[in-house]
């Protein structure tokens, strides 16, 4: 490490933009041979076919070899992706005209989630330092990043729309790639499509010609594929703030509006005290409301965060999810794992940084009670998986075809900011910690990152830790927090939440008690609960299943009608607990929930 000191207190940390050694990284999720090239920027110009559910287009890669006496270039692609031809473009030398010849290719099979497209370069193509241009022409229609909703299947139900996911490998079924987080590069894109469809990509809008519906997006800041993300339908959109806006179908654009008021910006502007300014461009944080089929609750694309709109339900629920997503606008877009082995990278640091800006917008018993909430889940992951499991390590160690999405869990959140809080913990004190991590943000961002650079980084950050020896503090080595199986080796102090989560308990107790005591219990509201304490109360109850069927009898009497007005968050743990204790009276309310939410999908 170099240390310069600008002003008391404060460190710069000299590293090339790659400090992982990237020539050296593996990345078996990926067939490409992406460590040969340096991928400047792409241009996607894509056309989208609602009736027959396709997209037709180009890409134009603008690519410099780095590896000497390299002859083949390998993308990652998909067998839902039929490729049309492929040309080079070589700029041409003073007074000489470009060659664009087309290349032969050959796509072969890699893994059930994906296959390698192999072309041949001549060798005029590669020099040292020249850049030259590939353009793939192709068709995709329904592979794993492409989801194509008929108009029954939206919110609005009147017109289709179509998103895609890339997260974590399956964009290579939307355009040929360097299908590997530790690739990064800008990208533009042309999109046109028919009338009243409106397009969002994760990058922002620099043209839109209404004559000819086309859509122009540039993304300046380098960003790994799994981040490219479109959605395309009956969209429209409120600002809510200075940077910000909520888009969404006409039918629920409203409601979503009123759930996020303008809390988006002050959940900017306590993150930007916290971790610095948000990189992403200065009127680019919006939020797009998709359809219940969305396949996950929310994916940080940057500029444009997705998110399901059942979440709506439930304001508390909405809240963690936007403000993680948030959070990840700096630990995990701006600085990346580099490899999917690693994921706790972005999902432990950003879990921590979340509950960061949770502590400073709505105080610590609030996060506590939220963590306290994640951390029975853990826990009771970790029941189910077994003590030795090896998906419980941080660094996870995957089998070549084993898709990447498939390990991701509860570990590489909630083990991954156990992790972080207990290098907070050696700090002494949060403050600290939050100047290390806009450092690391500042020396890090727009680069892809192993768990050793972070950890050399502190440890340089903090020179008196590194003397004293802290990684290798028995029973709480670095590497075995990172390498070990099971629960995390020590959690955060939680007692600041004591005043949320001890009615929970102390509810749970009398519920626990033989008999239960009705007074004792008519003592606890939950119609003044939040939605945390709710749920934490439930799945504690569900923890402790099998009840009696008098218990069962006397939980219904006492909540069923209530639980009946709560959101589904809520409603959706009482039934779980109907189900796993058989209790047949309240099985009519499964029926009714799975109707309305099922018809609702």
């Amino acid at each position: 490490f170099v240390r310069e000191s600008h002003s008391p207190g404060s460190f710069h940390f000299n590293f090339p933009l790659f400090c992982l050694g990237q020539c050296r990284l593996v990345d078996i999720a990926s067939a490409s041979n992406f460590h040969c090239f340096k991928l400047r920027h792409f241009h996607l110009d894509l056309r989208l076919n609602f009736a027959v559910k396709e997209i037709t287009g180009w890409q134009v890669l603008e690519l410099v070899a780095i590896q000497p006496g390299v002859q083949t270039l390998v993308l990652d692609t998909h067998p839902s992706l039929l490729i049309h031809s492929i040309d080079c473009k070589v700029p041409g030398t003073t007074g000489a005209q470009d060659i664009s010849p087309s290349l032969t290719y050959r796509v072969d099979p890699f893994t059930d989630y994906g296959s390698s497209l192999n072309i041949s370069l001549p060798a005029y193509v590669i020099r040292p330092h020249r850049a030259f241009q590939i353009t793939v022409r192709y068709t995709t229609t329904d592979g794993p990043a492409i989801w194509w909703l008929d108009a029954e299947l939206t919110c609005g139900q009147t017109r289709p729309l179509v998103f895609t996911q890339g997260h974590s490998v399956c964009n290579r079924s939307f355009f040929p790639c360097f299908d590997t987080p530790a690739v990064k590069s800008t990208y533009t894109a042309t999109v046109r499509v028919p009338e009243g469809v409106t397009v969002l990509m994760s990058a922002s809008r620099s043209a839109y010609s209404k004559q000819d519906r086309v859509f122009q997006f540039s993304m300046e800041y380098p960003v790994p594929a799994y981040l490219v993300a479109l959605v395309a339908g009956d969209l429209q959109h409120v600002d809510i703030g200075p940077r910000s806006r909520v888009w969404a179908e006409p039918c629920i654009l409203t409601c979503a509006v009123s759930k996020l008021g303008g809390s988006v910006e002050r959940w900017l502007n306590v993150a930007e005290d916290l971790f610095g300014p948000y990189v992403w461009g200065r009127l680019e944080y919006d939020i797009v409301f998709l359809p219940p089929s969305f396949p996950i609750v929310a994916m940080e694309n940057p500029c444009l965060t997705f998110i399901i709109s059942s979440i709506l339900e439930s304001r508390e629920f909405l809240l963690i999810d936007v403000i993680h997503e948030i959070a990840h606008g700096w630990f995990g877009n701006a600085v990346t794992n580099a490899t999917w082995e690693e994921m706790w990278l972005s999902e432990g640091l950003a879990t921590y940084a979340q509950r960061r800006i949770t502590t400073e917008a709505y105080g610590e018993a609030f996060t506590c009670l939220e963590t306290v909430f994640r951390l029975d889940a853990l826990h009771r992951q970790m029941r189910l998986l077994g003590d030795n499991n090896p998906v419980s390590k941080l660094q996870v160690k995957f089998e070549p075809g084993i898709n990447p999405s498939s390990l991701m869990n509860l570990f590489t959140y909630e083990k991954g900011f156990c992790f972080v809080s207990y290098l907070s913990q050696l700090c002494g004190n949060v403050k600290r910690f939050d100047s290390f991590l806009r450092a690391y943000i500042e020396q890090f961002k727009f680069s892809s990152v192993v768990a050793q650079d972070l950890l050399d980084f502190f440890l340089g950050f903090f020179p008196e830790l590194k003397e004293s020896c802290v990684a290798q503090r028995e029973g709480l080595e670095f590497e075995r927090w990172l390498n070990g199986c099971g629960p995390p080796l020590c959690e955060p102090d939680l007692s600041a939440g004591g005043v949320l989560t001890g009615p929970v308990q102390s509810l749970c107790d009398l519920w626990a008690s033989e008999p239960p005591d009705p007074e004792a219990i008519a003592n606890f509201n939950l119609s003044s609960w939040s939605t945390f304490q709710t749920v934490l109360f439930l799945d504690r109850l569900l923890d402790r299943s099998p009840l009696s069927h008098e218990v069962m009898g006397q939980l219904s009497r006492c909540y069923s009608a209530q639980l009946d007005e709560m959101n589904a968050e809520v409603r959706i743990r009482w039934l779980q607990i109907v189900v796993r204790n058989s209790f047949y009276p309240d099985l009519p309310r499964i029926r009714g929930f799975l109707h309305k939410h099922v018809s609702d999908d």
